[in-house]
């Protein structure tokens, strides 16, 4: 081995050990304006056709909405397959490990419709400006957990590693300010329907202020706040997210219980503890797919592939609650699917830390970074959990996002859906960032 291929071996080795991975050159950066897609998808289609070439246009019809969310981007559009248990095996190669098991669980009711494939992903100028920056300046560091040197766009368009793409995840393109009313559902294994919360909710994205600048930014990227307002015991009670970047810094919690009436620190609300909002029939860290810090596991970026995923779910999270469902999973009628390119990461605690999932498999739409689908294995590797995103379009951001996922426990034969959509707004102008605070949930308590 010669001197530099050493040298080279050696700081490979070094970065490995620490999780401190640097940004990529400017020559691999410029792919994003030829080959890639502004946030790192490939521009081209795939060689059958099935998936078209990236064209960054906004091509979605003029429906109606609800809220700011299209009720239907492509009216008139027939699946090009169902998907039922019969037939799945023959397309196997394209399904995950979560998808074929809801197929065999539920043969008569569970199928996928899959519908051609649109790239709707798109996103405000100055996004796609500050990725480009950050390709070549976000770095992680703290053994992936935290990431420097990035601001108002998807920190690693061009990843190297798994824990690189799920920060792609948590500072996925957002708007400022959003409105959120929505219904935590959970079904039992015989298909009965019960309200957990009925919430309402404001998300604040200090990461995508547009007045904002990384030199500004306090490293705080999630700031939440919700009321709950159903059923009746439960009325009034609020709760306070504040997530930021850095590991060191532990999320900010804190909870309003109406029988106490006191606001109290709930360090708890975080990772594997059973989220309480949705009666503990999911992790805390389960909401939105992935929520909160990404500490507990080792990160592997397994690598590309094409799968079936929803996608464009627009029809299906603005249904109405007793269309939506079909039993424990959502109604097959109302339900998208698209074959996409996702990157496949693996996650397996990491040393010395624990969690009740010790293994997963989690699915990013290349185009987006969203999660679409996420797979969880227990201590004995047997598939225990899986999770449905509905990422739907918004035009008034412009973007994707997701919202609603649903969890379900494959061995109790059981579904919550986390944050299913009543209404979704982008606010014209965001809160105070003093509202996303105890004080604050307590002096509107006292009123």
């Amino acid at each position: 081995m010669n001197k530099t291929t050493l040298c080279a071996a050696i700081v490979a080795l070094l970065t490995a050990s620490t999780g401190c991975l640097a940004a990529v050159s400017a020559d691999e950066a410029a792919k994003l304006k030829t080959t890639l897609t502004p946030l790192g998808g490939e521009r081209a289609g795939n060689k059958e056709g099935t998936i078209p070439a990236w064209d960054g246009k906004k091509s979605v019809a003029a429906t109606p909405k609800a809220g700011d969310i299209p009720t239907n981007p492509f009216p008139g559009e027939k699946p090009l397959l169902q998907i039922t248990a019969k037939n799945m095996a023959q397309h196997a190669d394209k399904l995950t490990d979560g998808t074929k098991a809801l197929l065999t669980k539920y043969p008569e009711s569970f199928r996928l419709d899959v519908y051609p494939t649109h790239r709707t992903s798109v996103a405000p100028q100055y996004v796609y400006d500050n990725t480009l920056k950050n390709a070549t300046n976000c770095k992680t560091k703290n053994e992936g957990n935290s990431v420097e040197g990035c601001y108002g766009g998807i920190p690693f368009p061009i990843p190297k590693a798994g824990a690189e793409a799920v920060w792609n995840y948590l500072l996925r393109v957002e708007a400022e300010a959003t409105e959120v009313s929505f219904k935590n559902i959970l079904v039992t294994s015989d298909g009965n329907r019960t309200l957990a919360t009925h919430n309402e909710q404001v998300n604040q994205y200090p990461f995508y202020y547009k007045d904002g600048s990384l030199e500004k930014w306090s490293g705080e990227y999630f700031l939440q706040r919700f009321s709950t307002i159903a059923p009746p015991f439960k009325a009034g009670e609020s709760l306070v997210i504040r997530d930021g970047v850095d590991a060191a810094t532990p999320r900010q919690t804190w909870q309003y219980l109406v029988g106490q009436r006191r606001v109290r620190r709930a360090p708890t609300v975080a990772y594997d503890t059973p989220d309480f909002v949705s009666s503990g029939a999911n992790y805390f860290d389960e909401v939105m797919g992935i929520m909160g810090h990404p500490d507990r596991y080792q990160w592997k970026l397994v690598g590309k592939k094409e799968i079936y995923v929803p996608y464009n779910s627009n029809a299906l999270v603005t249904a109405k609650e007793e269309e939506f469902f079909t039993k424990a999973h959502a109604n097959p009628d109302k339900a998208r699917w698209e074959l996409h390119r996702v990157w496949e990461v693996e996650a397996t605690v990491a040393a010395g830390k624990r969690h009740a999932v010790p293994k997963r498999r989690y699915y990013f739409d290349e185009d987006t970074w969203l999660l679409v689908l996420m797979d969880g294995y227990d201590s004995q590797g047997k598939l225990w959990r899986t999770t449905q995103g509905y990422p739907y379009v918004v035009p008034a951001i412009p973007a994707v996002v997701i919202k609603p996922v649903t969890v379900f426990d494959l061995q109790k034969g059981t579904s919550s859906t986390v944050q299913f959509l009543d209404s979704f707004k982008v606010l014209p102008k965001r809160k105070p960032e003093i509202y996303f605070t105890g004080d604050a949930v307590a002096a509107d308590a006292s009123r």
